[in-house]
């Protein structure tokens, strides 16, 4: 009895040092439930990985839906980019598409204000090397959508 109590402090000490050295990757910089796989993959075995992941979203230290909204606000403060090159790199960080899809649906018009704006500092950047088409043509490469690429342009004209 007492070698069988001495592994299972060993086993939940062992437990606590792994659920603490993801907690420590997640504080140090958000992250998604994607990235916190792919890290300790490799380190910490499939299910209980699980586990703490659940138990990270239960403390409210993992959160994607929380991560979107950060990282969408961050890009707005930030960068000139297009809703679409945002759901990218969200996607590329393992953040569903559902989650994605949710957020923008809810924040629609926030999102499609922003894009206009993003077209229309980028126009204002480029209109003096670049011809009108030949900005159309690199915004739309960029994955702004056609809509915002003209109601930013027309805003940029206007100043």
């Amino acid at each position: 009895m007492g070698l069988e109590f001495s592994n299972n402090l060993e086993e939940l000490e062992r437990i606590e040092k792994l659920k603490n050295k993801v907690f420590k990757f997640i504080v140090y910089k958000k992250r998604t439930e994607q990235e916190v796989r792919n890290k300790f993959k490799s380190e910490i075995d499939e299910d209980l990985l699980e586990d703490i992941i659940e138990y990270m979203k239960e403390q409210k230290y993992l959160n994607d839906e929380d991560y979107v909204d950060r990282f969408v606000k961050e890009t707005m403060n930030l960068k000139n980019t297009s809703i679409k090159d945002i759901t990218y790199k969200l996607m590329g960080k393992g953040v569903s598409s559902n989650v994605i899809d949710d957020y923008i649906c809810k924040n629609h018009e926030t999102m499609i204000e922003y894009e206009v704006r993003s077209v229309r500092n980028v126009y204002l950047k480029k209109k003096d090397k670049l011809e009108e088409n030949e900005i159309r043509e690199y915004l739309f490469k960029k994955g702004f959508s056609p809509d915002s690429i003209s109601l930013g342009i027309e805003s940029g004209k206007e100043e």
